[in-house]
């Protein structure tokens, strides 16, 4: 039977918009695979939100480590599952760093697990959905509308910018931190990262959508303003972010709607289109209707993307067997 089942990986699902796209998957009869880095709290945040037991499993995996990457396919593939698929979801914020931290291979870590951990994710997952013998499989990227500074949610400095991609050409390596080869900034850091988990996605769809039939996209499901994603933000932001989205903005969804969109915009029909960003908007929409939404300048600069795509590879050591 579990070889019938439609089977996902999911990043980061130990708590968020992650924990509970699990969970509106396995409403809908898939098989979760689980990322995470700390596993018992995991399965203790699935039984939590009432995930039935049978309906996951939960693997090891730190994105800031291109070896746990490495080992996690490598444990996935061990289950016998086929993969129909991958959504990327983990992310890491932390705005009140002074200096960057780094991954074990010495990148920013921010970089390393937001970005370069899935873009090996989605490169070594990608065998395994052309394996899959679903009709139908999809890629799905997180995005966030800080990723974009022609919507007022991405406006708030500071903007994201990857200039030449220097820190990329430069290997990251200390003291060299960010995208564009400046100053360590954690807040633009982030961004930077989210702008090219989008050039990720687009690039995705323009080498391989065609010869695999691959459906590629991002989507922003609206503000989670509660997610534990600003764990690392002063207390009192975490307190008032919620309620200034939403009593002011009305522009704040629950992690479990959240959840809901991430799983329709891998399962439902209507979403069906490759290279495609998904938002429901920053302000929410009566109807709840989502639509496609232009990415910012950044994140459609074709050259930029095969440039990003390229030095990427080698910073993750793109074709080491697994």
């Amino acid at each position: 039977m579990a070889q019938q089942q439609s089977t996902v990986v999911i990043t980061g699902t130990s708590s968020g918009v992650g924990l509970y796209a699990a969970k509106a998957f396995a409403k809908r009869g898939w098989h979760v695979v689980m990322g995470c880095r700390d596993i018992p709290k995991t399965k203790a945040a699935a039984q939590s939100v009432g995930i039935l037991e049978d309906s996951y499993t939960v693997i090891h995996l730190d994105l800031g480590s291109l070896e746990s990457v490495r080992q996690f396919v490598k444990d996935f593939r061990a289950t016998g599952r086929h993969l129909d698929a991958l959504v990327c979801n983990a992310a890491i914020y932390m705005p009140l760093l002074k200096e960057p931290l780094r991954s074990p291979e010495g990148y920013e870590l921010t970089m390393a697990t937001n970005h370069l951990g899935h873009f090996l994710l989605c490169n070594l997952m990608l065998e395994d959905l052309k394996k899959s013998p679903a009709a139908d499989k999809r890629l799905v990227i997180l995005g966030t509308v800080t990723h974009n500074p022609d919507e007022l949610g991405g406006k708030i400095p500071p903007r994201p910018d990857l200039g030449n991609l220097e820190g990329f050409a430069a290997r990251f390596k200390a003291p060299i931190s960010m995208i564009d080869g400046k100053k360590f900034e954690p807040v633009k850091a982030y961004k930077d990262s989210k702008v090219c988990n989008v050039l990720t996605m687009r690039e995705l769809h323009r080498r391989y959508h065609d010869s695999t039939g691959i459906t590629f996209t991002s989507l922003y499901p609206g503000c989670v303003a509660d997610t534990p994603l600003f764990r690392n933000h002063y207390p009192l932001f975490q307190k008032l972010f919620p309620l200034f989205q939403k009593h002011i903005t009305g522009g704040y969804v629950s992690q479990e709607l959240a959840g809901e969109r991430v799983a329709a915009v891998v399962i439902d029909p209507e979403y069906k289109q490759s290279g495609a960003y998904w938002s429901w908007g920053n302000r929410q929409k009566k109807d709840g209707k989502s639509f496609v939404q232009k990415v910012s300048p950044q994140a459609r600069d074709d050259e930029k993307a095969q440039k990003m795509w390229d030095l990427s590879e080698k910073l993750v050591g793109i074709g080491v067997t697994v």
